[in-house]
């Protein structure tokens, strides 16, 4: 299978084309350009994933498209999908979504706890436990106390030496919290290109839709008042 991914929900913006190798079971990269960045995915996507088909020899052969589908940045995670379903349309391909914590996760080769946390700011973080590789639930928001308890009640014994956190929520967590200190860090600012890839190709399109993964409401509020309104009532 051939698959070209999308990233742009954390702190990169990816465009990759991989082919699965069927004697090692292992992926291997065709074409990829990667720039880690929190802002401007949607100036340079089009030019990554044109010089990562070009270094793959073209979008023939593609069969299906993965596309991070969050949590992650509103903004970001929205221009990955917007490029991703017009790509697919043009190709005739499907598109599957993959979620971010499923990529961090899938990027450490680790067996054991693994969790796998994005730091959400507002003293949160999206979070959700891995044991050799499988979920244990649900992604979701934990506030910080609430996902050092979820982590030390998986590793056991009261305390994190048993566990690997990954991504942008991993050394926040092992900073603020001492019983945490002892636990592996990656502190991916993105998942790993080669594991969404794998994800992709391994992605029931029925079940894994390309639409957007939000674990809370957005930040921005609707205007109080109409234009033109004053902003305060006459007395």
């Amino acid at each position: 299978m051939k698959v070209m991914v999308i990233d742009t929900a954390l702190g990169a913006c990816v465009a990759g084309v991989f082919a699965d190798d069927a004697a090692s079971g292992a992926v291997r990269g065709l074409g990829l350009r990667r720039e880690l960045m929190t802002k401007g995915h949607q100036e340079r996507l089009g030019g990554l994933a044109r010089d990562a088909a070009a270094e793959a020899g073209g979008f023939d052969g593609v069969d299906r498209i993965g596309v991070t589908v969050g949590p992650g940045s509103f903004t970001g995670l929205r221009v990955g999908l917007a490029f991703a379903l017009g790509l697919g349309a043009a190709l005739g391909r499907p598109v599957v979504g993959i979620s971010t914590l499923d990529g961090l996760a899938a990027s450490v080769a680790t067996m054991g706890l693994v969790a796998a946390v994005i730091d959400a700011r507002r003293g949160q973080v999206y979070g959700r436990l891995f044991r050799d590789g499988a979920p244990l639930g649900e992604a979701e928001a934990w506030p910080l106390e609430t996902a050092r308890d979820r982590i030390l009640a998986g590793a056991g014994a009261g305390q994190g030496g048993g566990v690997l956190l990954v991504g942008s929520g991993a050394t926040l967590l092992a900073e603020t919290f001492p019983e945490l200190a002892g636990a592996g860090l990656e502190p991916l600012a993105a998942p790993n290109p080669e594991a969404l890839a794998r994800l992709t190709m391994a992605a029931d399109p029925a079940t894994s839709p390309p639409a957007p993964l939000y674990l809370r409401a957005p930040d921005a509020t609707p205007p109080s008042r109409l234009p033109g309104q004053p902003r305060h009532p006459a007395a």
